[in-house]
C-alpha cells in the first residue's frame, strides 16, 4: 500500500495549487486523487468558466510559475458598477501602469498548473475517493478502483460538495439565494475598455468580464422564475435582453458559446481542520459571485496552508498546527461571505428608503477618495 506524507482530494485549480505550493516548500510525498483530468485542452475559442485574478492571487502564481505559463489571460484596469434603481454609481481604477486583476479562464490555470507540476514529484491517482478510517498516523483511503493508500495529512480541495468535508462528518451552514448563475461567452459591437462591468438590476445582477478587447464572460445573477424563463430564450433573443439590461452601452451582443447555468448557494463549513485533516477553497468556504473572489480565497487558503506546514516541526498532521490555520482564514473568509450575502441583499431591496440609501452610498463612496482606496483594496486581495 502507498503511503504519502500529503494525501490531496481534488485536482482543480486550489487543488494543484497546494500540491505544486508543497513540492516547492518541503520534502514530502505527496498525491492528488483525481478522477478527471488534471489537463484540459485548451481550445481556440474562450471556454466557459473564468475567474477574476487579483493581484496577490497573481503574485502568489508568479512565485509557484505558474504565472508565465498561463496560454490567455486579459488584464483589467478599471471596474465599473452602476445600479438601475438608484443611479448610484461606482467606479474603481488602477493606479498607473497597473492593473486590477486579470480574467483567466480556469482551463488556462489548471492547464499551467499541470505544466509545472510535471516538473515535481507530485503524483496523480486516477480514481475517485470512496472512503477513507482514521488510524494512528493519519488516514487510510479507499478508492472506487478497489486500491488503497494511507496518509499523513489529508486535505478536502473537492469543491462544494466535498466528499472529504461529509465523510469527516463536518457539518456546514448553507444559504440558499433562490438564484442561478447564468454563464455565457458573447461578441460586442464596441469595446469592453479593459474593464469589468457590473450592472444591478431589480432581478438580478450582470457582469461582465473582458476576455479580448470585444469579447467577455458574461455571469448573469437571477432569480430563478427569471433564470428559467433565460435559459429558455433563442440565443439571439438572449443576447438582446443581455444587451438591454446594460443599457446597449457595448452595442449589439452575440452569444459565442453555449449558455450555461448552475444554482447559487453559500455554504460555510462549522470546522475547517480535524486532527490529520483539512479542508481549503470550496469545501470550506463557498459565497457568492457577486465579486468574482472565490478562487482568491482559495489561494489565500493555501497560501496559509503552505506557510504554517512548512513552519511546523510536527508531524504534517498536527491538529495545533492546522488549528492555526483554521484560525487564520476563517475570520476573512466569513467576513467575505457575509459582505457578499448583505450585498445580495441590498440590491435585491427595491423599497424606499433602501434604494435611496444604496443610490447615496455608492455615490458617497465614489466620491471619497480614502474609502475608495479601501474598498479598492479589499478588492484587489490587498
Amino acid at each position: 500500500m502507498k503511503r504519502f506524507d500529503l494525501a490531496i482530494i481534488g485536482g482543480g485549480m486550489v487543488g494543484g495549487a497546494l500540491a505544486l505550493s508543497m513540492a516547492k516548500t518541503a520534502e514530502l510525498t505527496i498525491a492528488i486523487i483525481e478522477p478527471n483530468s488534471l489537463n484540459p485542452a485548451l481550445g481556440k475559442d474562450f471556454s466557459l468558466r473564468v475567474s477574476a485574478i487579483t493581484p496577490s492571487s497573481q503574485a502568489f502564481l508568479e512565485r509557484l510559475g505558474v504565472w508565465d505559463l498561463l496560454k490567455r489571460k486579459q488584464a483589467f484596469t478599471q471596474t465599473k458598477v452602476w445600479d438601475q434603481n438608484s443611479h448610484g454609481t461606482l467606479d474603481f481604477a488602477a493606479d498607473e501602469a497597473k492593473n486590477l486583476g486579470h480574467i483567466v479562464e480556469n482551463d488556462a490555470i489548471q492547464a499551467a498548473l499541470f505544466e509545472a507540476l510535471k516538473n515535481t514529484k507530485v503524483q496523480n491517482i486516477c480514481a475517485k475517493l470512496q472512503g477513507f478510517e482514521k488510524n494512528n498516523s493519519g488516514y487510510k483511503l479507499q478508492f472506487d478502483d478497489g486500491t488503497n493508500a494511507e496518509c499523513g495529512l489529508l486535505v478536502g480541495a473537492d469543491g462544494a460538495n466535498s466528499r472529504v468535508r461529509d465523510l469527516a462528518g463536518i457539518k456546514f451552514s448553507a444559504t440558499d439565494y433562490q438564484q442561478q448563475a447564468i454563464i455565457c461567452n458573447i461578441r460586442s459591437e464596441k469595446s469592453f475598455e479593459n474593464t469589468t462591468w457590473q450592472r444591478f438590476l431589480a432581478d438580478g445582477i450582470i457582469a461582465l468580464l473582458p476576455l479580448a478587447d470585444r469579447q467577455a464572460a458574461v455571469v448573469w445573477s437571477a432569480k430563478n422564475a427569471l433564470a428559467d424563463e433565460l435559459l429558455g430564450l433563442p440565443k439571439t433573443d438572449f443576447a438582446n435582453r443581455l444587451a438591454a439590461g446594460v443599457e446597449c452601452r457595448f452595442g449589439e451582443f452575440k452569444v459565442l458559446s453555449e449558455i450555461g447555468a448552475f444554482p447559487l448557494i453559500a455554504r460555510s463549513s462549522k470546522d475547517y481542520v480535524k486532527p490529520n485533516l483539512a479542508l481549503i477553497g470550496d469545501a470550506a468556504h463557498n459565497i457568492h459571485p457577486l465579486a468574482g473572489q472565490g478562487v482568491n480565497l482559495g489561494f489565500a487558503d493555501v497560501q496559509e496552508l503552505s506557510k504554517q506546514l512548512a513552519a511546523s516541526n510536527q508531524n504534517i498532521g498536527d491538529f495545533a498546527t492546522l488549528r492555526i490555520y483554521a484560525r487564520a482564514r476563517r475570520l476573512d473568509n466569513e467576513l467575505m461571505a457575509k459582505t457578499m450575502s448583505g450585498l445580495d441583499w441590498i440590491y435585491k431591496e427595491n423599497s424606499e428608503p433602501i434604494r435611496w440609501l444604496r443610490g447615496f452610498g455608492m455615490n458617497f463612496i465614489n466620491q471619497n477618495p480614502t474609502l475608495k482606496a479601501f474598498f479598492q483594496k479589499q478588492a484587489s486581495g490587498g
